[in-house]
């Protein structure tokens, strides 16, 4: 019984295999048929060329930016080009004026507004709400009905250990967001476009408030100034919504993105550089189960948390519309919930009309940061391939070279044996085909240069798997061992070198991953994903495979050209009966642990 545990084990470990190549292949055989994925792997944009965007940046000062503030944007636009699957894209800056962003293929619209958009969330106390038509100048003189009103407003509270301030059932003013996700993400959705409340009742006006403000509640912000600004505003004309002045210090009368209304909102109280991390998914209720609303979770830092904790422990017990906390997305509003209660541990919630693509679009560039300009796309125009079909061709040549030379010199040092070697690394290059192209269709990676480089680095890294396995088992033999026996034996010790060595390489590619530029993380990752597939076809084939060979007469007794002749590799034997045949010794040798066979 204990003699055929190994087999059993290699031939699970080899239908092991075979069903994760097969899940491989029918996952890329589905891409093609039911999606839009190839039977190739995409290339970079070195190899296959794409799309230059040159984008110039804009201030609302008027000011040149600064190189910092270049360096700023460029970094948070490779994370948001990157977070959209594009591998390989490039961005750099151009004269400290522009910034150019290099992408493989045509970019997706998804990918364009991730770019450009500087998709900045602050917080706002509301001051007054009202209808997003212009209001007529003689009532606007004549009785304070022309001043801002309040709507009914969604609630914000405490649930499940976060908050959540998202629209109500009643909500009629802020119920959708489709313009936010038009101004952050390309494919806003479809809904009704409610008007506030006409019951509401009114504000009080500039005049009745007066004096000086002293937080960014006060009602004194509305000054004459702010209240004919808000009255002229026609939040119908998107020339409007454009020309809007946002400061962080000064109050802003800006429009609700699609619900009829239009706002005073006081100075931010919480901004948009707080928010630690953004998730979208489906809310949860209150006994923990998803709900079908989708919802962005916002989560703040330490200095945000105290600051959302203190405006929601003020307003709660304010009137409306003051107890409504406007959440304005490129100063915009997206919601302008109400607090019932107040909310101290930094979690908010975002809902409206959100699909679950948009809202982890938007949830994206809300956690990679805002831009610290914005951008105007200057040109768009189509790049060659920087190397080119001819590189390539030369890259598969050197591969096919070398993986020629393993082959040559495993059939010349191991003999019949060397073609588990020959077989190993057919296997490892299946696997490596497989789970690039798929890569290329789920997440859009590309392979560049580097990466074929990578590739070809590892041809010599797996043929050195299986040389260590290899003469482990023949250092076995020399000590006079069955051939079953030295390949366990050897296994057991060459796992543990093979194990360490691919650790090193991996993690050597892990850390040049993180801290290499985008041409070199191309060479990290394949030099990554080839070690790991190099670990699974030592364990699930190489030795599974040699395990089961054991029991064939070629290999067991001992062929000369098997590459496992006890005779060719200096064993003592007993006897010697026939062609290719042997018998091991029986009296007592030192292994080279110095135990005894």
């Amino acid at each position: 019984m204990a003699s055929t545990a190994p087999r059993t084990a290699a031939r699970r470990a080899l239908i092991g295999l075979t069903v994760l190549v097969v899940v491989l292949g029918g996952l890329l055989g589905g891409s093609m048929v039911w999606s839009d994925g190839q039977a190739t792997p995409k290339l970079g944009l070195d190899l296959e060329g794409g799309t230059q965007i040159i984008l110039e940046p804009r201030s609302s000062t008027g000011q040149k930016p600064s190189a910092e503030q270049l360096a700023q944007a460029r970094d948070i636009i490779v994370q948001r080009v990157d977070s959209n699957g594009v591998s390989g894209a490039e961005v750099t800056t151009q004269g400290d004026q522009n910034i150019v962003v290099s992408i493989p293929e045509i970019p997706t619209q998804a990918v364009r507004d991730a770019i450009s958009k500087s998709s900045q969330m602050q917080f706002r106390p509301v001051l007054a709400v009202g209808s997003g038509v212009p209001v007529p100048t003689p009532s606007a003189s004549a009785s304070g009905g022309a001043s801002p009103s309040a709507s009914p407003a969604p609630s914000a509270s405490s649930s499940v250990g976060a908050a959540s301030p998202s629209p109500s059932a009643s909500s009629t003013s802020n119920s959708a967001v489709n313009d936010a996700l038009t101004a952050a993400t390309p494919t806003p959705s479809g809904s009704a476009t409610p008007s506030p409340d006409a019951s509401a009742s009114p504000s009080p006006s500039p005049s009745s408030s007066g004096g000086t403000p002293t937080k960014a509640t006060d009602l004194a912000w509305i000054t004459p100034e702010v209240q004919q600004a808000y009255d002229a505003l026609d939040c119908s004309k998107p020339e409007s919504r454009e020309n809007i002045r946002d400061v962080d210090t000064q109050p802003l009368v800006t429009c609700g993105v699609d619900d009829g209304a239009k706002y005073i909102l006081g100075p931010v109280v919480v901004s948009g550089d707080k928010i630690s991390n953004a998730t979208a998914g489906y809310q949860t209720n209150q006994q923990g189960v998803a709900t079908s609303t989708v919802e962005i979770a916002l989560s703040f830092n330490s200095e945000g948390t105290k600051q959302y904790a203190d405006i929601s422990r003020e307003m709660v017990t304010l009137p409306e519309p003051q107890n409504q906390l406007a959440a304005t997305l490129d100063s915009q509003v997206i919601v302008a919930p109400r607090f019932n209660e107040a909310i101290p541990n930094g979690r908010a919630s975002i809902t409206g009309s959100f699909t679950l693509e948009s809202a982890r679009s938007l949830a994206d560039q809300l956690k990679f940061g805002a831009l610290p300009l914005s951008f105007e796309e200057q040109s768009s125009v189509d790049i060659s391939p920087t190397l080119g079909s001819e590189q390539l061709r030369y890259g598969f040549v050197a591969g096919l070279v070398g993986l020629l030379l393993v082959v040559v010199y495993s059939l010349f040092q191991y003999r019949v044996l060397g073609f588990v070697t020959v077989s190993s690394i057919v296997v490892a290059g299946l696997l490596t085909y497989l789970t690039i192209t798929v890569l290329g269709w789920a997440q859009n990676y590309r392979l560049d240069m580097a990466g074929v480089t990578g590739l070809i680095v590892a041809i010599g890294f797996t043929a050195d798997s299986f040389i260590v396995y290899f003469e482990r088992v023949r250092d076995e033999l020399r000590e006079g061992r069955s051939l079953a026996s030295a390949v366990e034996t050897g296994w057991n010790r060459a796992k543990r070198t093979v194990l360490i060595a691919d650790g090193v390489n991996f993690l050597a590619a892990i850390v040049l991953y993180l801290l290499a530029s985008s041409s070199v993380r191309g060479f990290a990752f394949t030099l990554g994903l080839t070690t790991l597939i190099d670990l699974l076809v030592v364990f699930w084939f190489t030795h599974p495979l040699l395990t089961l060979l054991t029991r064939v007469p070629f290999f067991r007794d001992g062929h000369r050209l098997s590459g496992l002749d006890p005779r060719r590799l200096g064993a003592k034997t007993r006897t010697y009966a026939g062609r290719g045949r042997f018998t091991p010794v029986t009296t007592a040798v030192r292994d080279t642990e110095g135990s005894r066979a």
